[in-house]
């Protein structure tokens, strides 16, 4: 709390001169002085070494920004612009920027070492790649590369903010601990993983700062609007974003990390108010299987130095707790897959500038404070274990080479279908990680599957990527340890919906490798035709669609296969779900021109038929091929919606379908016209405070016509409101599923996370003749689930085309309770109310933009639904 001098007895003080009095208000003890500083941030000085000597022609923090670090929270702006002001005048520093983000925001990397190693960077980022490929010891001399990465989650901005502090120390300190870092060491200082959260957040907690300061925790600084800084543009978590790639931000960083395969990587996050700080080894059960203890050795010799560096500052701390290891796909994880040492740091958060914990009033300049100390004792924890660090590269090459030797398996193979667009994007995720793969140029069997030369590629074992592949391509059940702070699997084939194979050693010499095949050509648009049709099939389908109804192009649905004649000879068949523009009707007089341009922005075929005669199926005039009117989509947003999964489907839609949705916030749908409306998507939430007229606004809207699409706990509302003939199963039931018999208390937390399903893979048997799974293939779809919600029907094949299989689990943890309840269950329902449809997916259909094999659901919702009305 703010201390300041007591003035009681203001009478007794009119006797004193005016100068004394003001002497005497203004001198304050050395507690209160340093309280003072704390609550208005601190200068350079107060947060570094005090042993240390600066270049007076480099700026300070403070002098840059008009205000001591923590007492503002810095933009971003002013990160970029105290960044390339180092950059300038320090010859220490070179600058890169590396990308852009969502909002076009500058990504930026600094270089940080001696001024006589700056000419020097190019070649000895080469010879220390040549190591790391060879799995050759590198010398003793060599330099240490360590990647500093800061606040990933924009909401825990201490990181951030700390990072000017470290880049100032790095460009102007003068000290023998200074030179022994630059001199032969190389310090990557990446200020700021998440740009736009930062921005927002900062913006957040600066506007609702007063002249003095607020701890109340139930103060508004302290209680973020929705959505909350620590996601993306997109209100993504980036954090789980390493391995995904979604977003610019990660795809700038993972390929700097391979730039550079660092020896270690921090990544410097914030936690709940009432915590201490945090930092790695993790719980020494929970870490990835694949990591080798070589690694936990490392970070436990570099926890040496925390652990004085905190003692010696007087904070508390913990460590081995709460946090693990095991998902590839976070800033502490992803670098263990590939001989980088990862690691976590957490540092409890003020979410503002002051706030009232169980610890005590905790101040932001504290939080930025213990953060220098962790990157200090980084510092010093690297170079104390110089010589295990660089051997440990080599080290771990080697074991990687022995794993390769032991595993039965030689490789993987996946098969491209009709969708190229879904194939494509897994490559283009295969080439970012810098995994290898060869196409198939023999046809080969694996398993009773077929997988065709020119058709397929070969992912081998044996690469230096070995950990990582064989993350992508688990389907393991069974952990020593059951408790997730992720997801349990994450497995790329399936993510994507792809037929594939494990090749073991003793089938390797029918795997024969080639160059890639030639690009498919996609046929020509003729100027004259009858009808022009684009199959379904195509991941990017829909987004072709999109651009031509938004060119007022008119489109048509066929809700069964036909076989047509193509203008340049021949037939084809093709399958439910395929669009077709008859050109009998009204068209844009640049049918054509608007037809090439879509089919060649989105690498989708446009088939020109020369007859409205079919040879099988719905002639092109039947009454059965149904108008696809634009969809005008709302989607629910606001305070109670889950904004991670309201982003998913927003950046589904404007991202990958090119669609302009709406979003609106829960509290003011009663307010909104509904009928400017064809579709309403409801994420998961809880819509419980939508009112009793708001509920009947909505129920009349579908009714008259509207579709209304729900995902996940969405379900809970529309079971309630009678919308869908669909039962879920009670918490209650769920629990007594897990027996407690012989259990003791220490036993609470295990049992509670058994019922919990942090992210495996289920398979549904399928219906692909309902419109809602047009454009797949097969009878089985892999879906991702993140929830215990168990959603029963009567499982009509006429309203419920997707029900999880008799043996469900595919791959990652759920307790055998669990996976037995899900057995049978419904996993997508789509049912009639009035002339409108409710549609209700009970899982994540475009979980975190990887799960691509589910994300055509929805723009199934919203181009085919017109064959679902009554």
């Amino acid at each position: 709390m703010r201390k300041c001098v007591a003035l009681t007895g203001l009478k007794n003080l009119q006797s004193v001169p005016l100068l004394l009095l003001s002497l005497f208000i203004l001198v304050l003890t050395p507690d209160q002085a340093q309280a003072k500083s704390t609550l208005e941030g601190r200068t350079a000085a107060q947060f570094l070494p005090a042993d240390t000597r600066y270049n007076p022609a480099i700026p300070t923090p403070e002098a840059y920004l008009g205000a001591n670090v923590g007492q503002w929270h810095v933009r971003h702006d002013q990160i970029v612009g105290y960044m390339t002001l180092l950059a300038s005048l320090s010859d220490r520093i070179s600058l890169t920027q590396t990308g852009r983000t969502h909002e076009n925001r500058p990504l930026m990397l600094l270089t940080i070492t001696a001024a006589a190693n700056q000419p020097k960077l190019a070649t000895l980022r080469q010879q220390h790649l040549q190591a790391v490929a060879s799995g050759s010891p590198e010398p003793h001399d060599a330099p240490l590369i360590m990647y500093m990465g800061y606040s990933i989650h924009g909401n825990e901005p201490s990181g951030a903010n700390a990072a000017l502090l470290i880049a100032y120390y790095l460009a102007a300190g003068q000290s023998e601990r200074i030179d022994a870092l630059l001199q032969n060491n190389i310090v990557l200082l990446d200020p700021a993983f998440n740009p736009d959260g930062l921005s927002r957040f900062a913006q957040w907690a600066n506007m609702h700062k007063g002249q003095n300061l607020v701890a109340d925790p139930a103060h508004r600084e302290h209680r973020e609007g929705w959505p909350s800084g620590r996601t993306n543009h997109y209100w993504f978590d980036l954090n789980r974003d390493w391995l995904l790639l979604a977003h610019p931000e990660s795809r700038a960083r993972i390929n700097q990390f391979h730039r550079w395969r660092p020896h270690i990587l921090t990544d410097f996050h914030e936690m709940g108010p009432d915590s201490t700080y945090f930092f790695q080894p993790g719980v020494p059960s929970r870490k990835n299987p694949h990591t080798p203890n070589g690694n936990v050795t490392l970070t436990e010799a570099l926890a040496k130095h925390h652990i004085k560096a905190l003692d010696n500052a007087g904070q508390l701390y913990f460590s081995e707790e709460g946090f693990d290891d095991f998902y590839y796909g976070k800033g502490s994880s992803y670098p263990d897959s590939l001989g980088s040492i990862g690691i976590l740091f957490e540092q409890a958060s003020s979410r503002g500038h002051l706030q009232d914990t169980l610890n005590g009033p905790l101040a932001f300049s504290d939080t930025i404070a213990n953060q220098i100390t962790t990157t200090l004792s980084t510092f010093a924890g690297a170079l104390a274990n110089k010589p295990a660090l660089l051997t440990y590269q080599k080290e771990f090459a080697e074991d990687t080479r022995q794993l390769i030797s032991d595993d039965d398996n030689y490789g993987y193979v996946i098969a491209r279908d009709a969708d190229t667009g879904r194939f494509n994007a897994m490559l283009t995720l295969l080439k970012q990680h810098r995994i290898a793969f060869q196409w198939l140029n023999e046809d080969m069997r694996v398993d009773s599957t077929n997988y065709r030369a020119g058709q397929a590629i070969f992912i081998p074992a044996d690469q230096p990527a070995y950990r990582l592949v064989n993350s992508l391509f688990s389907t393991r059940q069974s952990f020593a340890d059951n408790t997730f702070y992720d997801v349990s699997n994450w497995n790329l084939p399936l993510a994507f919906n792809l037929a594939y194979g494990v090749v073991e050693k003793g089938q390797r010499r029918k795997v024969s490798v080639g160059s890639a095949p030639a690009p498919t050509t996609l046929p020509e648009v003729a100027d004259q035709a009858y009808a022009y049709a684009i199959e379904w099939h195509d991941y990017y389908a829909p987004a072709l669609v999109q651009q031509l109804l938004d060119e007022k192009v008119s489109v048509r649905s066929a809700p069964a296969s036909f076989t047509a004649t193509l203008s340049r000879g021949g037939s084809h068949r093709f399958a439910a779900g395929t669009m077709i523009i008859p050109t009998p009707l009204a068209q844009p007089a640049q049918l054509t021109s608007l037809l090439r341009t879509a089919s060649k922005t989105h690498n989708v075929a446009v088939y020109s038929l020369a007859s409205g005669h079919t040879s099988a199926g719905p002639d092109i005039g039947s009454r059965d091929m149904l108008n696809v009117t634009p969809p005008k989509v709302m989607i629910v947003g606001g305070v109670g919606t889950r904004e991670y999964e309201v982003g998913e489907v927003w950046h589904y839609l404007d991202t990958r379908v090119g669609l302009a949705a709406s979003i609106v916030e829960q509290q003011r749908l009663g307010a909104t016209k509904l009928s400017n409306y064809t579709h309403i998507i409801l994420a998961s939430g809880n819509y419980s405070g939508l009112s009793e007229n708001t509920r009947i606004k909505l129920e009349r809207w579908v009714r008259a016509g509207g579709i209304l699409v729900g995902m996940r706990t969405a379900l809970r509302f529309f079971d309630k409101q009678q919308w869908l003939d669909i039962d879920i199963v009670r918490s209650e039931v769920i629990d007594n599923a897990f027996s407690k018999k012989g259990l003791t208390f220490a036993d609470k937390s295990a049992r509670y996370a058994k019922k919990l399903i942090a992210g495996a893979v289920y398979n549904a048997d399928v219906d692909i003749t309902h419109p809602l799974l047009y454009g797949y293939e097969g009878k089985t779809l892999a879906l991702f689930k993140t929830t215990n919600m168990i959603v029963k029907s009567d499982n009509s094949v006429f309203t419920t085309p997707a029900v999880y299989q008799p043996q469900p689990l595919v791959a990652g943890f759920s307790a055998r309770e669990l996976v037995k309840m899900i057995s049978g269950s419904a996993a997508i329902v789509a049912q009639p109310l009035g002339q409108g449809v409710v549609i209700g997916f009970t899982d994540n259909i475009h979980f975190r933009g990887y799960w691509y094999g589910t994300d055509k659901l929805m723009s199934n919702a919203l181009y085919h639904s017109v064959h679902l009305k009554p």
